[in-house]
């Protein structure tokens, strides 16, 4: 029979054994378990709030592929929650632990304590009490196989005691779980032969065929099988902005983010497809401008390990149901090597060649204030073959997922799924998974100011990013609208979307950290050569332009 462990000894070893080298958290909780990890090797990273610890953890599971752990005392449980959002629309294998008082302690007026199970209902896959180190040896595995187990999502054991302390003070003879080796995505099914051949006749049937890769094709890691059907079909290749970088973004057949964080070429193309093919996609608004791109009727095969995702928005005449890297290999085979028209792409190309003709003059811009097209240009260039960007939402998605290019072969873009200010958390996160991989954070001044506390954990952890702020003064993407609805009024507008202005790069030396001020394009490159060669976190604060307009996607009919 197994020695007995307390809880705190259950859960560290078994975060140790399933591959967690980071525990992040609001103090207080989980004290006993704390200083076990410091004795077993789990690197505890105390954030200054719940929600930069949930961000923290849900960038470090979508680079290591398996959960981001967070925890919070009971108080912090509701902050804890909202964190998740983002984690939850991302499709992120988060698992939260939070404190929770006792029930002799329920319905009483407990001080700050909240009925916690609504709280985490709209936000996780599976939510559960435990009471006991017996429950929990029982619970870990469910959660983690929920989590990592397609759709990813955040996952919640609400632990018994206001820091989790009756859990860790009970015992188990149960042996500590090692689940490093259930990573995301946990299983990977592959369609029936039926629906293959469905969905084969359907493609070769159309002689305009767009394919749509979204963030499940992401996850599933099918790039190349992605460009093998499209050189077979002659289709260009469109992408969620989450699959940014899932194929070489510079590849003839890619055409770029599809939706409403578009750039023109995209919507057009997709607009023009008589088919199209959404591989591991969501059809949400976003990725089709508002259900606008693609039209409604037009012909729709669909390919998603996720059932629940077929018939929201489009009627489909062809539906796989599969892990996409695997059907795709059977796909391929099941098409042959048909004879293409190559009309379709060679229009889509010529659309894109004309746009990117018509960027160029702003991708080299030597304007002040900067145009962010500029910057966009310089991280290109400067991101290394293995590095990661992270981006905020917004304007920050804008202009990253439109004109920052990736080589498909060893970067990663990780992007907000919308929450303002994720992006420089999350980077902190991304880095603790990251090893020796740079990364480098985009955002904007307004999302930079929700978590400037956490300059101090990066300092404190020794936890090396690169943080650009595009520092325009204002919320850039809502100010010439806002700004042309005031009319007469510019005050009214700038009292609503304006601030600052603030230099980052003297807030980062505050902190103890290296900042760089960055006020003419020449001076872009060096400071992110100066600023990924360091091993702490920089801010590259970069003085941009707030007239300056990020790319607009192309809208049927206007």
């Amino acid at each position: 029979m197994s020695a007995k462990l307390n809880g705190a000894e259950w859960l560290v070893r078994s975060l140790k054994a399933s591959g967690i080298e980071h525990f992040f958290f609001v103090d207080a909780v989980l004290r006993r378990s704390l200083l076990e990890m410091e004795r077993l090797g789990v690197q505890p990273v105390l954030a200054h709030t719940e929600k930069a610890a949930v961000y923290m953890a849900d960038a470090y599971a979508r680079i290591a592929g398996v959960p981001g752990v967070v925890a919070a005392q009971s108080v912090g449980t509701a902050n804890l929650a909202a964190g998740l959002q983002d984690a939850y629309l991302g499709r992120s294998p988060v698992l939260a632990l939070t404190g929770h008082k006792v029930q002799a302690q329920q319905h009483r007026n407990a001080y700050q304590e909240l009925n916690h199970a609504p709280l985490f209902a709209p936000v996780t896959k599976h939510s559960a009490l435990c009471d006991t180190a017996e429950d929990l040896a029982r619970q870990f595995r469910q959660i983690w196989a929920a989590a990592v187990s397609v759709p990813a999502r955040p996952v919640h054991l609400d632990l018994n005691g206001l820091m989790g302390e009756f859990v860790e003070t009970s015992e188990t003879a149960v042996p500590p779980a090692a689940l490093g080796h259930w990573r995301l995505p946990l299983h990977r099914p592959l369609a029936d032969s039926e629906s293959i051949a469905r969905a084969a006749k359907s493609l070769l049937s159309s002689s305009k065929v767009c394919i749509v890769a979204g963030d499940g094709a992401a996850l599933s890691g099918c790039g190349a099988e992605v460009l093998a059907l499209a050189e077979l079909l002659q289709a260009p290749i469109a992408t969620s902005l989450g699959a940014r970088g899932i194929i070489p973004t510079t590849h003839p057949l890619a055409v770029g983010v599809v939706g409403n964080y578009s750039a023109p070429p995209a919507n057009q193309v997709v607009c023009d497809a008589e088919l199209v093919f959404f591989i591991g996609c969501d059809t949400g608004d976003q990725v089709t401008h508002t259900w606008r791109v693609p039209a409604i009727g037009t012909r729709v095969v669909q390919l998603d390990a996720d059932a629940s995702e077929f018939e929201r928005s489009y009627a489909t005449e062809a539906t796989m149901l599969g892990d996409p890297k695997g059907t795709l290999a059977a796909l391929l085979s099941a098409l042959g090597t048909p004879t293409r028209d190559t009309a379709y792409l060679h229009a889509a190309q010529a659309t894109m060649a004309a746009w990117h003709a018509s960027m160029a003059p702003r991708l080299a811009s030597d304007a002040v204030a900067i145009d962010p097209a500029r910057l966009c240009a310089e991280i290109t260039a400067a991101l290394p073959a293995d590095g990661i960007l992270v981006a905020d939402t917004g304007y920050s998605g804008i202009w990253t997922g439109t004109l920052i290019d990736f080589n498909g072969a060893g970067q990663t873009y990780l992007r907000a799924a919308g929450s303002l200010g994720w992006a420089f958390p999350a980077s902190l996160g991304a880095k603790c998974a990251a090893g020796a991989r740079k990364v480098v954070c985009w955002t904007g001044d307004g999302g930079f100011y929700y978590h400037l506390p956490e300059l101090e954990t990066a300092r404190r952890l020794g936890i090396a990013v690169t943080v650009v702020v595009n520092n325009n003064s204002g919320f850039g993407q809502g100010w010439p609208n806002y700004l042309k609805q005031a009319g007469n009024r510019p005050k009214a507008a700038e009292q609503v979307l304006r601030f600052g202005p603030t230099n980052f790069a003297d807030v980062a030396r505050s902190f103890g950290l290296k900042g760089i001020r960055v006020e003419h394009p020449s001076q872009i490159a060096g400071a992110l050569r100066e600023a990924m060669a360091s091993n702490e976190t920089v801010v590259v604060d970069v003085a941009t332009e707030i007239e300056a307009r990020a790319p607009e996607p192309f809208t049927p009919g206007v």
